[in-house]
């Protein structure tokens, strides 16, 4: 396969999908990744989602392709069979053993970490399986004030992150991301870098919009500004489009480059 993209990684939510608009994930787009499918390239959903939020939109979309992998809650890897999705169990077995053993070690700061936040915002705060803090601020200034608090926090915690989209947020360690997992695809695939396309619209695809990671990178029109600027300064490309079709603006630039 001479491609100049082996492998597509896509954020989800503001990036390949928009949940407003019809169809949410363009025809153009479907058409060019199944497209590259054909010819042998693998497309990975790099996403904050969990499995059963991601497969309900993608069934709703009707879009008539699958993706080969999926990064799942920003760090856990899925594999498609046969259209059923399996988890790729060294990969998670580890991800979840690390992730107990520093939330253990933050356990008894957490009300204290709650406590500030709620005295001061009007955001719901939860713990789910993925993280014993998870929160939804009012708004995104509200979020920017309790993202530098946890960050300041974090700094404290060897290990520990913040990951957030948009008014989300939640604990995560630092070794397992979206540019962790996706750098792990490549590598089971036998994949360089050079070969991979990425792009993402908010602040959790950061750790993918690396060439570290992904020679191609890209973002959406509608990509926040942290995100832009980190690609332009790692000479990516900035779509005129804004979502799905932003997606497919980004991918036949790097085509059309990569076969001049």
């Amino acid at each position: 396969m001479d491609l100049p993209i082996k492998l597509i990684s896509t954020d989800f939510d503001g990036t390949l999908f928009a949940e407003f608009e019809n169809p949410p994930i363009p025809a153009e787009l479907v058409e060019l990744i199944g497209q590259l499918q054909d010819q042998g390239a693998k497309w990975v959903i790099n996403t904050g989602r969990d499995l059963s939020s991601l497969l309900e939109s993608l069934g709703r979309a009707g879009i008539g392709i699958e993706p080969d992998y999926l990064v799942l809650v920003e760090r856990e890897i899925h594999w498609n069979q046969h259209s059923r999705y399996f988890g790729l169990q060294e990969w998670n077995a580890a991800c979840s053993r690390v992730h107990a053993e520093l939330f253990a070690r933050i356990r008894g700061d957490l009300s204290r970490l709650a406590e500030w936040i709620n005295t001061r915002f009007d955001a719901q705060i939860f713990e789910d399986s993925y993280s014993p803090l998870c929160l939804v601020a009012g708004n995104n200034a509200d979020m920017d004030a309790i993202h530098q608090y946890l960050e300041d926090y974090c700094r404290q915690i060897p290990l520990l992150t913040v990951v957030r989209n948009d008014i989300y947020a939640r604990f995560s360690h630092v070794a397992f991301n979206k540019g962790s997992a996706l750098a792990e695809v490549t590598r089971r695939l036998g994949l360089c870098s050079a070969e991979v396309f990425a792009i993402g619209d908010h602040l959790n695809d950061l750790p993918m919009l690396s060439r570290a990671y992904a020679q191609c990178l890209a973002a959406p029109a509608n990509a926040v500004p942290r995100v832009q600027a980190a690609v332009r300064r790692q000479a990516g490309y900035i779509s005129r489009a804004a979502h799905g079709s932003g997606v497919a603006e980004a991918m036949k630039y790097y085509l059309a480059a990569g076969s001049s």
